[in-house]
């Protein structure tokens, strides 16, 4: 069975992947093709996020009782997030590359930074707290 930490951080990686995917099709001008790649990025990274915010979050401040701090600041992130990804979308649908480009390199920045946060600080914390196969099980029904 995985830790959260390990569980979570593939996840990161599948959709570190597949935005990958979408920016190499988007670079090479296939625009249907990188839609498609990129409604497969949008759904995995929200249910990702859904996963975080519906079991995790409030498992980890049930048990401890921390409800300002570090789950707080990745909710904010996830919004920032979302709203770079309905930007991202946008300049996908009107084939606009740079906005794409540059919409895309503030998301992969934002959500380096968000990653590391989560894979560093609250993951462990998670791990230390909480029973990863439960929590895991719970985080898999969604």
């Amino acid at each position: 069975m995985f830790t959260i930490t390990e569980y979570l951080t593939e996840e990161h990686r599948e959709c570190d992947d597949l935005y990958a995917r979408v920016e190499e099709l988007v670079n090479s001008g296939s625009w249907e093709e990188a839609r498609k790649a990129f409604e497969a990025f949008k759904g995995e990274t929200l249910r990702h996020f859904q996963k975080e915010e519906e079991v995790l979050f409030p498992e980890f401040e049930g048990r401890t009782g921390i409800v300002i701090g570090p789950t707080q600041v990745m909710r904010m992130e996830h919004a920032q997030a979302r709203e770079l990804i309905q930007r991202i979308e946008q300049a996908l649908e009107k084939r606009d590359r740079k906005t794409f480009l540059s919409t895309g390199e503030t998301f992969m920045i934002l959500i380096q930074q968000h990653n590391m946060k989560e894979e560093q600080i609250l993951y462990p914390m998670c791990d230390q707290h909480l029973d990863a196969p439960e929590v895991v099980q719970k985080m898999e029904t969604l």
